[in-house]
């Protein structure tokens, strides 16, 4: 049996089920329906194989790298390629942190008497660090 389509292959629009068949009995119904939310639709038969090996594998590239005999750099290319078909960004921080006035205004008064330096004080505004208390 072929894999389930969900877009066209002329001009890769979104398919809609209209047509369900029984092997079993020989009943076929038509109408519009929904076809069940499946987020790996997307991927190709490779990258579900690759997904698989990772989920078998509990995402450690270690093991990956000798059930496939593939190197890191090509697994995580690979592991990336996944991502992005399914519509998340590779390395994008997932929510940037949030300061508040009084975590600026602490960050600026750290920098003020020379705790921390102008570099710390500019990633910390950024919230590209935690701050250690």
């Amino acid at each position: 049996m072929n894999p389930i389509l969900n877009r066209c292959p002329v001009c890769s629009s979104q398919l809609l089920v209209t047509r369900l068949y029984c092997a079993q009995c020989d009943t076929t119904i038509e109408g519009h329906f929904h076809p069940s939310a499946n987020p790996f639709a997307p991927l190709n038969s490779e990258q579900l194989q690759f997904l698989l090996t990772f989920i078998r594998c509990e995402g450690r590239f270690n093991r990956m790298e000798e059930e496939l005999g593939l190197s890191y750099p090509t697994l995580r290319n690979r592991f990336n390629e996944v991502l992005r078909t399914l519509g998340f960004e590779p390395g994008r921080e997932e929510t940037p942190v949030r300061l508040t006035a009084e975590d600026r205004l602490r960050i600026l008064d750290e920098l003020a008497q020379g705790l921390i330096t102008p570099e710390e004080a500019h990633q910390r505004l950024l919230g590209k660090r935690e701050e250690t208390a």
